[in-house]
């Protein structure tokens, strides 16, 4: 292989491999390789893959297949990730084309392939970190220890491996002034961070963000992937009083259905759900609470999903999404009896969609009249021509919630005030005030 120059990276899936995907680019930036920005003009691409369901699996491969297609000679095609971890052999027979395959967690492997000497790379300087926009990841934790029965998480990425807090700090802090205005933190669990650190179950999390709070006042915190049965009293407290950590909080509950839990092997107490999320909208009034759940697990009936759907109305999220249940292999729910059909699945994502629509139209609209702080990631013109911006307040996380569109100017990456005017049912129409 002729040493590369230039390289091209495709990120597929999910923010945690976006993540994954800057680290290499900053390892191959910082061993003098050029980034560009379209695949054919690459000595070498890069494809970070995603294998979490049948879903994404499939999009990786198509990805794969189209880069494979459109191979131009010289050109050193690699693919790595999740979906290589499962199947990369599979991968490898059915894209003669590919170069090299990679796991997960082999970024540094990758880098040496492309000439990089990362045993040179001691530190990796700041002015190397980049963020597109005014929010940028910061991922706390790796892996799972949850025994979860759909989840093939665990046999791709291994056990929960907890980042240190001081190199937390440090790239919290090179991502505020390289321009962030949101920090998002994400991992499969983010409230078990810690743990494998020894710190006690519930009391890693609150102390971290004590720590990037203090090390960045001046961005946003937001929280994803909060395990509910880890959403604790102390974390609670935490984040209401730290000014810097906004009001909106992230939990895949997966169900609403107590049977349907336990054959997930997820926390199935619904009474302690209630009573946390109770405890969290006393603690801060105006949080904003998405979830994600899963219709068509195996033996699911009519009755447990309609248990789901009254779930769901009882505690009226913000932001919600549905999908179908994924069946893969390596998890528990693979060889479960009472398979539900594909089609008994999408029915009931649909319906769940079509409920959860209205309580999100409901939700958005008790922010009308109100002035919000506001991302400013898209600037234009309407059809008459006259200015506006597009973006997100607190209430939206980047990528997975809705949008807001305001009428006036500002500049890109920064943050303005603006007054709510109108609600759709995911989106808010706004105006700046300042």
């Amino acid at each position: 292989m002729a040493v590369p120059r230039t390289y091209h990276v495709v990120t597929l899936g999910c923010p945690k491999n976006d993540v994954d995907s800057e680290h290499l680019e900053r390892l191959l930036t910082g061993g003098e390789l050029l980034p560009v920005l379209q695949p054919e003009g690459a000595d070498a691409i890069i494809v970070n893959t995603c294998g979490f369901i049948e879903q994404s699996q499939e999009q990786s491969m198509e990805a794969v297949r189209e880069l494979s297609r459109n191979k131009r000679e010289g050109q050193t095609l690699i693919v790595a990730g999740c979906m290589t971890q499962l199947y990369g052999r599979q991968v490898k027979e059915e894209n003669p084309a590919i170069d090299h395959v990679f796991g997960v967690g082999q970024w540094q492997d990758v880098a040496r392939l492309l000439s990089v000497d990362v045993d040179a790379i001691h530190d990796i300087p700041e002015s190397n970190v980049k963020v597109s926009g005014p929010s940028a990841y910061l991922k706390i934790s790796d892996g799972c220890d949850a025994p979860c029965t759909f989840c093939v998480i665990p046999k791709i990425k291994g056990g929960l491996r907890s980042a240190p807090a001081g190199m937390l700090v440090k790239e919290a802090q090179r991502l505020a002034a390289a321009g962030a205005k949101e920090l998002v933190l994400v991992g499969q669990d983010t409230t078990a961070w810690g743990e494998d650190l020894r710190m006690p179950v519930g009391s890693g999390l609150p102390g971290l963000l004590e720590m990037v709070s203090e090390a960045v006042p001046g961005a946003w915190l937001r929280l994803m992937y909060a395990y509910p049965s880890r959403v604790s009293p102390q974390l609670i407290e935490t984040m209401a009083r730290l000014a810097n950590v906004i009001p909106y909080l992230d939990v895949p509950l997966q169900h609403g259905s107590e049977a349907v839990l336990r054959r997930m092997k997820r926390p199935s107490n619904l009474d302690n759900v209630l009573r946390s999320i109770e405890d969290l909208r006393s603690a801060m009034p105006e949080i904003v609470l998405r979830t994600s759940f899963i219709a068509g697990f195996p033996g699911e009936t009519e009755a447990e999903f309609k248990e789901l759907l009254d779930f769901a109305r009882a505690i009226r999220f913000d932001h919600a999404g549905c999908f179908t249940y994924s069946r893969q292999q390596w998890t528990g729910a693979f060889e479960m009896d009472a398979q539900v059909p594909d089609e008994v699945k999408f029915e009931r994502r649909d319906r769940f969609m079509r409920q959860q629509r209205k309580i999100a139209a409901k939700q958005a609209r008790r922010f009308v009249g109100r002035e919000l702080d506001f991302l400013v990631e898209g600037t234009g013109e309407d059809e008459d021509g006259a200015p506006v911006i597009a973006g997100r307040t607190y209430r939206e996380a980047p990528e997975v919630d809705g949008l807001v569109i305001a009428r006036g100017m500002a500049t890109m990456g920064k943050r303005v005030r603006v007054r709510i005017d109108e609600a759709a049912d995911y989106d808010l129409f706004a105006t700046v005030v300042r």
